[in-house]
Parts: structure tokens; sequence; C-alpha cells
């Protein structure tokens, strides 16, 4: 069954957040610095420029974001386990999906993201936080050896567990093949 678009109420503000702390530390604020307002003005239109292009329905079809962020059965799944959310974030990074549709398939259409935008859509699907809750979560302890948090089920960016794959599957998604993590382990 398929919902409305799960969206984080804060999605889009990690940058804005940022920025105002350093502004803040030289003692510019929006409320005494046009230049803040005008920056604080230009983040918060990020939401607005979404909300616009994910009520298009020309970028709602053949885009497996929005399949996952409309679609309830995988939302409950997304939110009720926080190792499941961390494997969808993992699965999208550095790897294309293909709808299984004949004609997309002919015509070779692939569907993928950025890490940046892969941690945005789950922190839309369980509405809550911004992408930097979830980039480079499958890194581990931040150092950059692909140790990812197992003991929470996490696995490391571009690896698509067996789980996932058949739950995108069931949403109409396949992997591109090409990756290169057919030998990972997680034990």
């Amino acid at each position: 069954m398929m919902s409305k678009i799960s969206k984080s109420p804060n999605r889009n503000s990690f940058q804005k957040e940022k920025f105002l702390e350093r502004r803040a530390e030289e003692g510019r604020t929006p409320d005494n610095d046009p230049d803040t307002q005008s920056m604080v003005d230009y983040y918060e239109s990020w939401n607005v420029s979404a909300a616009e292009q994910e009520a298009d329905p020309e970028w709602q079809r053949n885009n497996m974001e929005y399949d996952m962020r409309s679609t309830d059965w995988f939302l409950a799944k997304a939110r009720a386990r926080e190792g499941y959310a961390q494997n969808v974030y993992a699965a999208i990074c550095n790897n294309d999906f293909q709808k299984l549709d004949v004609i997309l398939i002919l015509k070779e259409e692939t569907w993928g993201a950025s890490w940046r935008s892969a941690g945005g859509i789950v922190a839309n699907m369980r509405q809550e936080g911004d992408y930097i809750n979830w980039y480079c979560s499958g890194i581990g302890d931040g150092l950059g050896n692909g140790d990812a948090d197992r003991t929470k089920g996490y696995v490391p960016e571009g690896y698509v567990t067996d789980e996932i794959r058949s739950d995108l599957q069931r949403l109409g998604w396949v992997l591109v093949p090409g990756g290169d993590w057919e030998n990972f382990e997680k034990e």
C-alpha cells in the first residue's frame, strides 16, 4: 500500500545549523546581518523546492526513492529497526538499481543516489534527523577502515543484504550487477 511520501522535519537542517554556529562565532546573526539572513532563506528554500519536486508525477515515476518513501510496509521496517534503515542506506551507496520494467531494462535506465542523498532518504523514511545521521555509517568508528558497527547490524556502504535485496525486489527494483561486495562476511 502506498502512503503519502515520508519526510523528516529535520531534513536539510544540518548545513543551516552549522552555518549559523559559524556566523554566531563572528557575532553575526540573521537579525543583525542581511547576508546571514539571506543564506538562512536559501537553506530554508531547499525544503520548499524538494516538496515541489516530490509532488511532480514525473519525479515520482520510475524513482526508487519515491517508492521507498511512500510504501507503508517498507517505511514500517525502516522505522522499527535502525539496523534495517542503515542497511537501506548502505545498499543505495555505490550502487545502481533498475525498475523491473521491460522498456526501462531495454533502455538501460537506472536509478542511483549519492551517499549524502542516501542518508537524506533514510532520514526522510524514518521521519527523523538529517542525512548526516546516516552518512558514512558503514565506516564504523570513523577511521575509514570499513569496519561497520556490526553489533547494530550495520554493513559497509555499497553492500546489499539479502533482506534489502528481497525487499527492493518486492518494491519492483533490482540491483544492477557490478558491485564489489559479493564476498563480504557480516560475522
